[in-house]
């Protein structure tokens, strides 16, 4: 179950790592090395990005992303088949995150199975509210699969609470409104927003959006079980190629 991996880790280490991937960007052989080396620099779990034409909680970097996946061929059994072998090489808990229309198109119960044979442990769909996500729900929980529901800053404390008694494994606190690969202002609001967090559930607090250099993920620390590294990466990889990302990762582990 993803939350006792979290939370026996969490006995280890005062924050954990996780990290974001378009999967199929800029290559799947690219994946692979990316994951190869975020893992080996110490990151304890992942979120694999099945492309999408439109991601809406995306912003311009991870957008890019997608498209490029895309057209080089990604498909969303491409990316399944990947994450199987994957899943089976690394040691460590790999979620999908996409979009519902991927599941609607492929099948939602379908999509459930495949996940379970793959070794996927939950998955991230951020443009579906429980309130149309019975049918997801209900296979999640047959497959022994985590659907991690999101909080924002502009979410009241009912529908935290609400929103988590649906969820297993973590919250995901995005750190602002908008898009990701924007500027997130680490300071006294955002800390008081994690307190909000804290309060509508016992499950652990993943906080993306923003999350660039080490002293972000120090910021976090004692405040968010899990720092979110998701389009600097991306940045990283596209400005300097694969060779640099697990320097990059290091860096980030506290």
């Amino acid at each position: 179950m993803l939350e006792i991996y979290i939370n026996n880790r969490l006995k280890e280490k005062e924050i954990l790592l996780m990290t974001h991937i378009v999967l199929g960007y800029p290559t799947f052989e690219a994946s692979i090395s990316m994951i190869e080396a975020m893992v080996n620099a110490g990151v304890d779990l992942m979120e694999l990005q099945i492309p999408f034409s439109e991601p809406i909680a995306d912003g311009p970097v991870i957008l890019h992303a997608n498209q490029t996946a895309l057209v080089g061929g990604a498909t969303v059994q491409k990316c399944i088949d990947f994450a199987h072998n994957v899943s089976k090489t690394f040691d460590i808990p790999f979620l999908f995150m996409s979009y519902y229309n991927i599941l609607y198109k492929y099948g939602v119960e379908r999509f459930a199975f495949a996940m379970s044979r793959s070794g996927i442990r939950g998955a991230i769909v951020p443009d579906l509210p429980p309130e149309e996500g019975m049918d997801y729900l209900k296979a999640m929980k047959a497959y022994d699969l985590s659907p991690i529901f999101i909080f924002s800053p502009t979410t009241s404390a009912e529908r935290m609470k609400y929103l988590a008694s649906f969820g297993r494994g973590f919250i995901y606190c995005v750190a602002r409104k908008g898009v990701t690969g924007v500027e997130t202002d680490f300071s006294s609001q955002l800390e008081k927003y994690l307190v909000r967090c804290r309060k509508a559930t016992d499950l652990p607090l993943a906080l993306g959006f923003g999350v660039k250099k080490r002293k972000d993920v120090e910021y976090l620390t004692g405040k968010a079980d899990i720092a979110v590294v998701g389009s600097q990466t991306i940045r990283l990889v596209d400005e300097k190629g694969v060779d640099h990302v697990g320097d990059f990762i290091k860096g980030l582990v506290v």
